[in-house]
């Protein structure tokens, strides 16, 4: 989702926090800062379909999670920071955060049950810095909804077809499971969700 550094230096986590514009959606790459591009129609049905999907079954469960926009995900050993698509986070941990009161950011992931990233132009900064991130992170779940199609033949096969990718954290690492067509989404936090690939894909059009 990247499409052009907003600064050419460096900067820390702290720099970028306390740089970053209210109304614009930045995230930093490893001191690198980037303006995200402003998401087409499409991708933004996609990212309300599944945040209110979502937000109704964990409601139904009766979990303590909320569903946020503005919050920045930043991995412990880097200086970066994503703004996530969906991110659910586990309220109770928040206490737990150091930088949450402050810059509302999380830093640990026993506050992230699941984000979800819906893939635009930069495909590989999902697909591989993110899975790297995340999972180092101890995220459990995390979801790519390639609705066009756009990643790596080594990430949703061959041909290309639209993809939801669902990563979930297995003794310390990432087990991915491609969901497809009219396939049934299998969510290790939400087993009792009802949604295929196609109905996602589907809400944007």
């Amino acid at each position: 989702m990247v499409q052009a550094a907003a600064k050419t230096q460096l900067v820390t986590f702290a720099e970028f926090v306390a740089w970053k514009p209210d109304h614009s959606i930045y995230e930093l790459h490893d001191g690198v800062i980037v303006e995200m591009p402003q998401p087409v129609g499409d991708h933004e049905e996609i990212t309300s379909f599944l945040s209110e999907k979502v937000m109704l079954e964990f409601l139904r469960l009766g979990l303590p999670y909320g569903i946020y926009k503005t919050v920045l995900i930043k991995p412990s050993n880097s200086d970066s920071g994503y703004s996530p698509d969906v991110l659910v986070l586990n309220r109770p941990n928040l206490v737990n955060e150091p930088l949450w009161k402050k810059s509302s950011t999380v830093t640990q992931g026993a506050s992230i049950p699941l984000v979800i990233e819906v893939v635009s132009t930069n495909w590989r900064v999902d697909y591989l810095t993110k899975v790297k991130d995340y999972e180092e992170m101890g995220i459990f779940e995390y979801w790519i909804v390639d609705y066009l199609g756009l990643g790596g033949s080594r990430f949703i096969g061959s041909p290309k077809q639209p993809t939801i990718s669902v990563y979930e954290l297995v003794d310390g690492e990432y087990q991915v499971s491609l969901f497809k067509g009219d396939e049934q989404i299998v969510s290790p936090n939400f087993p009792e969700l009802v949604l295929t690939a196609n109905q996602v894909f589907q809400s944007g059009s």
